[in-house]
């Protein structure tokens, strides 16, 4: 599953996925549109529900921050292949 929330130039992008050993990762991207200023940060959840409360974290605390869900989607869809492949580029810096 992949979330992203916008706010005027800045964005939040989630994406939640398993690693090769069963545990839940909550992949978090952020930065400004259009830029490669941001951050990367990795966590674990050892259940899904777990997850799911990281995830229902991160939307509480966007939504206080007057940010808006504007994708919710998985990653086989081709806005998905997109959120994953900016992720990615934030990673190699």
């Amino acid at each position: 599953m992949i979330i992203r929330w916008e706010h005027e130039h800045d964005y939040v992008l989630v994406h939640l996925h398993q690693d090769m050993f069963g545990d839940w990762m909550v992949s978090r991207a952020w930065g400004q549109k259009g830029t490669r200023f941001g951050g990367l940060r990795h966590d674990v959840a050892q259940t899904r529900e777990e997850a799911d409360l990281m995830i229902e974290n991160i939307a509480h605390i966007q939504a206080s921050r007057g940010f808006h869900k504007v994708l919710e989607t998985s990653s086989a869809s081709s806005e998905g292949q997109q959120a994953l492949d900016q992720m990615a580029a934030l990673e190699k810096e």
